[in-house]
């Protein structure tokens, strides 16, 4: 049986030097607001991180992520259920991985006695600051029924098994 594997570009990217970007001052108060009242005042929630009360689809503004290491390199692998391959992008700046994806849904229903039309939108972008181990020339991103799966191959010279330095007593 033959699987379908679709293999993701990885975009290279520069940034222009931190002082030339914009300040925003409020922006981190921003995010700590939001996150509180994820927290606690909005978020009552049931376990695995289903709301309460919804009306309709909901979609989670971070992936589930799983980050492995081995001997060879890392693996990221990030679920996103609902999603196509070309609604994601994954690209590499500055040392910095960045995966960003969306996805729209639109449902329309109509019957004799009613209409129902729902829309639907969801994005998310997480970033992993990559270690200076990392390969970024040979990154590979794979998407397979609803799995993003990211490999991070180690530099040749990191791959080297770690030398154990006896201890000796004074």
């Amino acid at each position: 049986m033959t699987e379908n594997v679709t293999k993701l570009p990885v975009k290279r990217e520069t940034m222009e030097p931190s002082f030339t970007r914009a300040w925003h001052p409020f922006e981190s108060l921003h995010r700590e607001i939001d996150r509180l009242f994820d927290d606690f005042g909005m978020g009552f929630r049931w376990p695995f991180g289903r709301p309460l009360f919804t009306a309709g689809p909901t979609w989670a503004k971070m992936p589930a992520v799983d980050v492995l290491e081995n001997e060879k390199g890392y693996e990221i692998t990030a679920d996103l259920p609902g999603m196509d391959e070309k609604n994601i992008e994954v690209k590499v700046t500055d040392g910095v991985l960045t995966m960003k994806g969306e996805r729209r849904e639109e449902m329309e229903e109509k019957k004799k006695d009613y209409y129902l039309q729902e829309r639907s939108y969801g994005s998310f972008q997480r970033s992993f600051e990559l270690p200076d181990s990392v390969d970024a020339d040979k990154i590979e991103a794979n998407f397979k029924k609803g799995v993003l799966t990211v490999k991070l191959p180690k530099k040749v010279e990191a791959q080297k098994p770690a030398k154990k330095i006896e201890v000796k007593a004074a």
